[in-house]
């Protein structure tokens, strides 16, 4: 379902819970997620096309996006640790990519350079490594084309 501004403190509780494990698979890295208010959170909601999984009433998973040029940039793939695993990722994955707008002719993300589990989620969805492309400081960047 679509993200709503009152789920913007779940979502904050969400993100932190996350990227925790992202800053020890990435030592030094610098990790924005990790460094977020509730007003970025309530900020970034209306800028980004932003879906929610709920279960019993809690929220587990999120999956944002958004077109930059004709590349749909997917980000914040997050699924709350007691979860991972179970292929909730793969499902958020494969939403984000089916809502995106039709201008939108690839896709496009980044990890972690040490988050070997997202690289292989990521890679065994189709996305390419593509070291060619700069990526933030401790970061690699995949994308996909649109098909």
């Amino acid at each position: 379902m679509r993200a709503v501004a009152a789920d913007a403190p779940e979502l904050l509780t969400l993100q932190l819970a996350c990227w925790v494990q992202e800053a020890f698979d990435n030592p030094g890295a610098h990790i924005p997620a990790l460094h977020e208010s509730l007003d970025d959170v309530r900020h970034w909601l209306g800028t980004w096309d932003t879906y929610v999984v709920r279960r019993a009433g809690r929220l587990v998973a999120a999956v944002r996006a958004r077109l930059e040029g004709d590349a749909w940039d997917i980000g914040r793939v997050m699924v709350a640790p007691d979860l991972q695993g179970q292929g909730v990722g793969r499902v958020l994955l494969e939403h984000i990519q089916a809502v995106a707008p039709a201008e939108a002719t690839s896709y496009v993300l980044f990890t972690g350079a040490g988050s070997l589990r997202n690289q292989r989620m990521y890679k065994k969805a189709g996305f390419r490594l593509r070291r060619d492309l700069p990526a933030p400081e401790g970061a690699v960047i995949l994308t996909k084309p649109r098909r």
